[in-house]
């Protein structure tokens, strides 16, 4: 699937539209989230029915203190509108590939 920027007017939509969304909390002074960015981004053209959306945290703080994230890189998973796993920090795309299939 692809990779789609969200932001606080269309991410509940993005949710909507998509089974199983994985979202990149990031921020462009953050170096892990510039290492972790293409690799998520491979996943989600590589794991069958993944969106990627990716959500800068400077621009969007309300989303990223509604859902509690205090460090970068985060990841959330959802599944039909609702999240299921969260993992943070820098992860190879070995991990993140099994981490998205569990």
């Amino acid at each position: 699937m692809a990779t789609i920027t969200v932001d606080e007017k269309n991410f509940d939509q993005a949710l909507k539209e998509n089974n199983r969304v994985l979202v990149d909390f990031w921020a462009e002074w953050c170096g892990p989230c510039r290492v972790i960015g293409p690799i998520v981004e491979q996943l989600g053209e590589e794991v069958e029915g993944l969106t990627v959306a990716k959500l800068n945290v400077d621009e969007n703080q309300q989303l990223a203190e509604k859902f509690s994230v205090m460090s970068i890189p985060t990841l959330k998973l959802f599944e039909n509108g609702k999240e299921v796993k969260t993992l943070i920090g820098l992860r190879s795309y070995e991990d993140l590939k099994s981490w998205v299939s569990e």
